[in-house]
């Protein structure tokens, strides 16, 4: 599977824990997610709402001069599992390419081994989330 290197060590550092303990170290990950800059916090309408999730879930990307993509999220601290994949992805894609997003699998997150701990309909809440991301990150090649 194709995942940038921070990416491959989020999956892996998973893929070392116990069943038991996947959901406390995805709870850890809700401190990975960056406060967002002033010019998304004084403006968050440049935020794209996930829709598909459960919780409010925002989103935004920007990529720079180098093609390295930054991602921005505005989850609530009340939803620790969904709060806690948006620090997996901050984490996982720090420095990426567009080109190493993009070749992102869809459902890497199965390799996190969350599916059994947590419910299908949070899983489908994470293929959004990446979706919406891959999806906006290609907009910014296009323009």
């Amino acid at each position: 599977m194709a995942l940038p290197t921070g990416l491959r060590k989020v999956v892996d550092d998973f893929a070392a824990v116990p069943l038991e303990m996947k959901i406390d170290l995805l709870v850890e990950y809700t401190g990975k997610v960056p406060p967002l800059p002033a010019h998304l916090a004084d403006h968050p309408e440049r935020l794209e709402q996930v829709e598909e999730c459960q919780t409010p879930f925002f989103l935004a990307t920007e990529v720079d001069e180098d093609d390295r993509v930054t991602v921005w999220f505005d989850c609530p601290p009340e939803a620790p599992t969904t709060r806690g994949f948006a620090g997996v992805l901050s984490e996982g894609l720090k420095g990426a390419t567009v080109d190493e997003v993009l070749a992102v699998p869809s459902d890497f997150h199965h390799d996190l081994g969350l599916a059994a701990a947590i419910s299908p309909l949070r899983l489908r809440g994470m293929d959004a989330i990446l979706s919406r991301l891959k999806r906006n990150v290609a907009s910014h090649r296009e323009n």
